[in-house]
């Protein structure tokens, strides 16, 4: 599962959730135990946080589901233990019905938005979120799901067929990577049931890649913010500002009538 630091799509963003199990970190609190409503896909997108919920400095691009997106014909990459390899058929394309689609298939996730944030104090620290909401009950149900897969994805590596450009050509091989997954302890912010943070690796041959992300769920919704870095200037967390507000955000749309 190649990873895109200059430009991350939905279906990389949505790998991310398939590819960590999720602890919740801090003591409960009255904003939690509020359930919140589901969004429709219109609210949804108007719940990612903007410029102005951020303040100077900030700059928010949203960003269709899918936009970016560069995996199309090139083939299936197959992890060698099998449990991990819900996470690689994330990134396939034509997986099915996915998020924004007329007829989600069952307990998939029903709408997506996506958004990058670049900080002008730190043009190498841009973060890329998903806002992923799912019929009721669903997110907690992936994060039970997803702790089953953080064990056995802790190492693992895949193998990928050339893409579509060189496959035919003399010399064309597959690209083999190992993949590193390791939790961080993350607090859960305020309005938010449940946070983990996260790294995940892409070492193939003499490169590495890293990424770090926290993934929160907040009532029926996921939101996950990710950067990317390499071998020599590995990703930094995400912006504690940006997942604080994006959570406010979020959660305050689902709770007004």
């Amino acid at each position: 599962m190649p990873l895109r630091p200059a430009r991350p799509s939905a279906a990389l963003l949505w790998a991310l959730l398939l590819a960590t199990g999720c602890t919740t970190v801090g003591g409960p609190s009255v904003d939690r135990a509020a359930p919140g409503r589901e969004l429709s896909a219109a609210e949804l997108r108007a719940a990612a946080v903007a410029d102005a919920d951020l303040g100077s400095g900030y700059t928010v691009t949203v960003m269709t589901p899918g936009h970016g997106d560069t995996g199309a014909g090139a083939g299936r990459e197959l992890a060698d233990a099998p449990a991990c390899q819900p996470l690689l058929d994330a990134v396939a394309p034509g997986g099915g019905a996915g998020p924004g689609s007329a007829t989600p298939g069952p307990g998939l996730p029903y709408a997506e938005t996506d958004l990058s944030v670049a900080r002008a104090a730190d043009p190498k620290g841009a973060a890329y979120g998903a806002l992923v909401g799912y019929r009721a009950g669903r997110a907690a149900q992936v994060q039970a799901e997803l702790e089953k897969l953080f064990g056995p994805c802790a190492t693992f590596s895949s193998t990928a067929p050339p893409p579509p450009a060189e496959k035919g050509k003399r010399g064309a091989q597959a690209t083999h990577t190992r993949h590193r997954l390791a939790q961080v302890d993350t607090p859960t912010p305020e309005g938010a049931d449940a946070a983990t943070g996260f790294t995940l690796t892409n070492e193939s041959g003499t490169a590495v890649l890293s990424q770090r992300a926290v993934l929160t769920r907040v009532g029926p919704a996921l939101a996950v913010f990710t950067t990317f870095g390499v071998a020599t200037e590995p990703a930094g967390a995400p912006d504690e500002r940006i997942v604080r507000q994006q959570v406010a955000k979020l959660r305050a749309a689902q709770l007004k009538k």
